[in-house]
């Protein structure tokens, strides 16, 4: 990747309103028809314009999926890296050039599988990176091997009996490593998703979005419950801070604290009102958030959508670079020579 240069026509157009064809490349859409992929991408082409930043700010970094097309679809600068290895990539961009908006487009296989550590260290040194997860519980790239977010007892191609693996609950993972933003929306709600985006890219410090998106060629369905308008109505919880935890077409149904966990009631039963329902708090300890991301869904429980956890602490690349301030303060600027000559020295000759 090429530096960009603050030239007069940079600023120009830095200064120019922009809208989504300016993010959109000449470069052929190449995903399976009825993909989420779709609505995910124009979603993210429609939010980067009302961002304020110039288009020669963004960086997109991938790893390995169908997901990790994004960076050709994108009209900014980007990296499609190696197979789970976005987030070191991405976290050397940010400390080298934390002026820039680094956004790490990943799938549950490439995140959570052979990119796991990078993921999970990258969370918890709160790196300034916007990584969106694209759940949708299979290997589509590899043509349908189950993955690890796929449901317990899945049969694949990979396991034709069966999956025996306890899958993972990307927002418990993200919260155990302590990640500062930490959401959840789908693909058929573009609104809500444009909202978390703006919410994500806000966020100082690093943002995990996890996005149910439909695989319709390999695991079709997947998100059913939550998928149509209808079902949605009735089994997402949206996540609002500082309001009761409600939900249903009729907004009747809440959840309630009862002992350590969240219990399902409806409004107006058994004595039941508004004022005995949990109240979503987006900046209390991570307990509270990993009640709501362990409930296990329908039709026990609602799933819920929305920002999970939110808060603010210092970033590593500010962290990193106040070290590097403090060093040249005490010790000068670097002189790589000198260091190179500096210690015990030695020098190779061929034979």
């Amino acid at each position: 990747m090429s530096t960009p240069v603050d030239t007069a026509a940079n600023a120009a157009n830095a200064a120019a309103p922009q809208s989504k064809k300016d993010y959109v490349t000449d470069q052929e859409v190449r995903w399976c028809p009825g993909c989420g992929d779709y609505a995910i991408l124009n979603a993210v082409q429609q939010v980067f314009p009302e961002l304020g930043i110039p288009r020669e700010k963004f960086v997109i970094v991938s790893g390995i999926g169908c997901s990790s097309r994004f960076p050709y679809y994108m009209n900014t600068y980007g990296f499609h890296t190696i197979h789970g290895r976005a987030p070191a990539v991405a976290t050397g961009i940010k400390v080298a050039r934390p002026d820039l908006s680094v956004w790490v487009v990943t799938g549950d296989g490439d995140a959570l599988a052979i990119g796991g550590n990078h993921v999970i260290h990258m969370l918890r040194r709160n790196v300034g990176l916007k990584v969106l997860m694209f759940n949708n519980r299979i290997y589509g790239l590899t043509k349908g091997q189950y993955s690890p977010t796929s449901e317990q007892g899945k049969k694949t191609k990979s396991t034709p009996y069966g999956s025996s693996d306890r899958p993972f609950n990307p927002i418990t993972l993200a919260l155990g490593a302590d990640a500062t933003f930490v959401a959840r929306s789908i693909d058929v709600d573009g609104p809500h998703m444009k909202t978390i985006l703006r919410r994500a890219a806000a966020h100082n410090g690093s943002a995990f979005v996890e996005i149910y998106q439909n695989c319709n060629i390999f695991n079709d369905g997947a998100f059913e419950n939550v998928r149509e308008k209808e079902s949605r109505s009735e089994n997402a919880l949206y996540l609002e801070h500082g309001k009761p935890l409600l939900y249903g077409k009729d907004r009747k149904r809440g959840l309630r604290l009862n002992g350590f966990h969240l219990e399902p009631v409806t409004v107006g039963e058994n004595g039941v009102t508004e004022k005995d329902l949990y109240v979503h708090d987006e900046h209390a300890p991570d307990a509270a958030a990993v009640l709501l991301a362990r409930l296990p869904g329908p039709p026990e429980t609602p799933i819920p959508m929305g920002v999970f956890r939110e808060v603010t602490v210092p970033t590593f690349e500010d962290k990193v670079r106040e070290q590097i301030r403090d060093a040249e303060t005490r010790f000068g600027p670097g002189d790589l020579e000198k260091l190179i000559r500096s210690g015990d020295t030695w020098v190779v000759k061929s034979a």
